[in-house]
C-alpha cells in the first residue's frame, strides 16, 4: 500500500490509469457511434454526450473509489458480496472483452489499410503482434502506459485539426446541448456501454490496484483518475461529435459503410482520410492492449496459477480474438449485440461494488460519500431501463 500521497505527475499510475480507461473506451465503436449519431440528431447529439458524461462519471467514481478503498479487484469483492457473482462477472467481462477485440482488430486492421494499402486481415495481424510484443516485454505495464498516453494525445491533436477545418456550427452545438429537439433512449445507453460499459469500467481502477495505490489515503487521488479518465474521453467524443456536425450541417452525406472516415475526408480532403487512419488505428490497437489487460485481470484472482500464467493468458486472448476475426470478416452485428448486453453489466457490476461500500470487512474504515451512494442508484436504475429499453428494440 502506498502511504505517501501520490503526486499529480504525468509518469505516475494516476495519470497511466485515466488514458487506460479512456483509450479502452475510444476504440473502433466509439468513432463509428459518435458518426451514426451526429449524422441522425445533428447538434441535439451534444445533449446525450452531457447525459453519458454525467451517467459515466456517477459510475466510474464509485467504483474506483470503492476498489481502491478495498484494495480488491471487482470479481474479487463480487464474491464476498455474494457468493459465485464474481465468476459471473468474470464471464461477463470475458467473453464482452474477446467479442470487442474481435472488433478492435478489424478497426486495426482498417486504419493501417488506409495508411499503407495492406489488406485490413493483414493490418490486423500486425497490429496483434504489436499488442502480444507490449505483453511480452518485461516492463509491460510501463509500456502499456506510455503507448496510451502517446497513442490518446495523438488521436485529440489530430481530431481538434479536423474540428478546426470542418468549421462546426458551436453555438448551435452549445444550444441543442440543453435543449435538444430529438432524445433517443438507444443513443444513450450505447455511449454509456461504450465508455463504461463491460470491461472499460474497471481498466483503469485495475491498473490503480496494480500499482498498489489502495486504502482511504488514496482515495481522493483515486476519484480525481477516475473523473480525468472520464474527461479524456469525453473530450475525444465533443472533437469528433463537433468535426461530424461541421460536415453534415453543410448538408453533405456520410458513408454509411463507414461513416467515422467520412467525416474526416469530407473535412479535409485526402490528408483528412490518412489522419482518420491514424486515429482509427490508435482507437483500435489501444483498446486491443486495455481490452486483454483488463479481461485477464478478472482471471488472475481465481487461481493461484493463472497469476504465473498472465503473459501467456495475455498472448492467447490476444491470438483468441484474431483468429475469431479472421473467421468472421465482419464482426459489426456481435459489436452490436455486445455493446447493448453492455449496458446491463454496468447497473450490475455497480450494485455489487455499492453494496461493498456497506460492508466494513471489506472497506475497513472508509467511509463513502452518501451522495456518491445516491449518484450511483440513479446510474443503476437509468442504465437497466435504458438497458431493457434499447434491447426491446433490437
Amino acid at each position: 500500500m502506498i502511504k505517501k500521497k501520490t503526486k499529480w505527475l504525468s509518469n505516475s499510475p494516476i495519470i497511466a490509469a485515466a488514458f487506460l480507461m479512456a483509450t479502452s473506451a475510444i476504440g473502433p465503436g466509439f468513432l463509428t457511434q459518435t458518426a451514426v449519431f451526429t449524422n441522425t440528431l445533428l447538434a441535439s447529439f451534444g445533449f446525450i454526450i452531457l447525459i453519458s458524461i454525467l451517467l459515466d462519471i456517477g459510475a466510474q467514481l464509485n467504483i474506483w473509489k470503492i476498489l481502491g478503498a478495498s484494495g480488491l479487484r471487482a470479481q474479487e469483492l463480487a464474491n464476498k458480496i455474494i457468493p459465485g457473482t464474481g465468476y459471473l462477472l468474470t464471464t461477463l467481462i470475458v467473453v464482452g472483452g474477446l467479442a470487442f477485440n474481435t472488433g478492435n482488430l478489424a478497426g486495426a486492421g482498417l486504419g493501417l489499410n488506409v495508411l499503407t494499402g495492406w489488406s485490413t486481415e493483414t493490418g490486423a495481424i500486425i497490429s496483434a503482434a504489436i499488442a502480444i510484443f507490449i505483453f511480452v516485454n518485461k516492463d509491460s505495464l510501463k509500456w502499456m502506459d506510455l503507448f496510451a498516453k502517446v497513442l490518446g494525445m495523438v488521436m485529440i491533436a489530430l481530431t481538434l485539426y479536423v474540428v478546426f477545418v470542418s468549421n462546426p456550427p458551436i453555438g448551435e452545438a452549445i444550444h441543442r446541448t440543453f435543449v435538444p429537439l430529438k432524445i433517443d433512449t438507444l443513443a444513450i445507453i450505447t455511449l454509456v456501454g461504450g465508455t463504461v460499459g463491460g470491461y472499460i469500467s474497471f481498466s483503469g481502477a485495475h491498473r490503480l490496484l496494480d500499482a498498489g495505490l489502495t486504502g482511504t489515503e488514496n482515495t481522493k487521488e483515486v476519484g480525481r483518475s477516475a473523473v480525468s479518465a472520464i474527461l479524456i474521453a469525453s473530450t475525444m467524443r465533443i472533437l469528433l461529435f463537433l468535426a461530424a456536425l461541421g460536415v453534415v450541417s453543410k448538408g453533405l452525406t456520410l458513408n454509411s459503410a463507414n461513416p467515422a472516415a467520412s467525416i474526416f475526408e469530407l473535412a479535409a480532403g485526402e490528408i483528412g482520410y490518412k489522419i482518420f487512419g491514424i486515429v482509427m488505428w490508435s482507437a483500435a490497437i489501444t483498446s486491443v492492449v486495455g481490452s486483454a489487460y483488463t479481461s485477464i485481470s478478472f482471471f488472475r484472482s481465481i487461481n493461484k496459477n493463472y497469476e504465473k500464467q498472465e503473459r501467456a493468458m495475455l498472448i492467447g486472448f490476444v491470438l483468441i480474438a484474431l483468429m475469431v476475426y479472421l473467421l468472421i470478416r465482419n464482426p459489426v452485428k456481435i459489436l452490436v449485440v455486445v455493446g447493448a448486453l453492455n449496458g446491463f453489466i454496468l447497473p450490475i457490476a455497480l450494485s455489487l461494488v455499492l453494496l461493498g461500500s456497506m460492508n466494513k470487512k471489506i472497506i475497513g474504515d472508509y467511509k463513502h460519500p452518501k451522495w456518491l451512494i445516491g449518484f450511483g442508484i440513479i446510474v443503476i436504475l437509468a442504465t437497466l431501463y435504458l438497458s431493457i429499453v434499447t434491447i426491446a428494440k433490437l
